[in-house]
């Protein structure tokens, strides 16, 4: 059983535009049409230009797969909506206005910081509680990303190194998934309430249950913002779903790394190139 993966935000790369342009030029008209700009000359600003970038590379990463027989999904994070468009629960249009909207919400968010922890997630948890930080990424038995308070971050941060643990606050305006996105949540929720949604033609795996999307992605989507994304568990869950080789589709290969570091490194984990996937 095969799995695609989305990336979400961080994966950029610096021939992102390129690839786009080559697979799937329609997309920057789209771009230039629907956000009145091209987000990847402007992709160094923020998270407002950054995520629809991504998700454009993403799906232009998906045409590759034409024809291999990709039975699940998954995306992180901004990943849900590319991976949502693929699996044909929303269109393409309406994707990218939800991203580069989430993205703009996000941006706004200048209060708070986050940092990545390798440590387990109960390790993490524990330091967490007592600097009154969030879980916000579970990402590997390896890598723990928490959110809150800047301050609390970089004292968190200076006790985890002291503790022996590898630690680093990351370059981000705010407190993604946690409690602190609550205010960019009803602006959100009312955009996803004016599109069309389908259900999806494949299991797309949710952040917020790391279960399948149930019978309402909108509020799954707007809980994304201040849940955790549980990526450990999504990729263990898939492995129970009897998925054997995951294929990361769009720009960089954080996920791959991940799968790997979540269930070995001999796992089928790769990165979809410019040559198609065979079935």
């Amino acid at each position: 059983m095969i799995a695609a993966l989305f990336p979400g935000q961080g994966s950029q790369t610096p021939d992102m535009r390129s690839v786009v342009e080559r697979l799937r030029p329609d997309l920057l008209e789209l771009c230039r049409r629907e956000l009145r700009l091209d987000p990847f000359e402007r992709i160094g600003e923020g998270t407002h230009m950054a995520q629809p970038a991504i998700y454009c590379a993403s799906l232009a990463g998906w045409s590759l797969l034409e024809g291999t027989n990709v039975e699940l999904m998954a995306g992180h994070s901004l990943g849900e909506f590319a991976a949502l468009v693929a699996a044909g629960a929303m269109s393409e249009r309406d994707g990218l206005q939800l991203v580069a909207l989430r993205g703009r919400l996000m941006h706004r968010a200048t209060d708070g910081g986050m940092m990545a922890v390798g440590a387990p997630v109960d390790t993490a948890t524990d330091l967490a509680e007592r600097f009154g930080l969030t879980l916000a990424n579970d990402n590997s038995p390896e890598q723990v990303v928490l959110s809150g308070d800047a301050v609390a971050i970089d004292a968190a941060c200076n006790r985890a190194k002291v503790e022996g643990l590898r630690a680093a606050r990351l370059r981000v305006s705010g407190a993604f998934h946690s409690p602190a996105m609550a205010a960019a949540a009803p602006e959100l929720e009312a955009a996803l309430d004016a599109i069309e949604l389908n259900e999806p033609r494949v299991a797309v795996f949710s952040g917020v249950t790391a279960a399948p999307f149930d019978s309402d992605i909108r509020a799954r989507l707007v809980q994304g913002l201040t849940s955790p994304v549980r990526w450990r568990e999504i990729v263990l869950a898939l492995r129970d779903r009897g998925v054997t080789r995951f294929l990361e589709v769009g720009p960089g290969r954080v996920l791959t790394g991940l799968v790997r570091k979540t269930l070995g490194s001999d796992v089928n984990a790769e990165v979809v190139s410019e040559e198609p996937a065979c079935a």
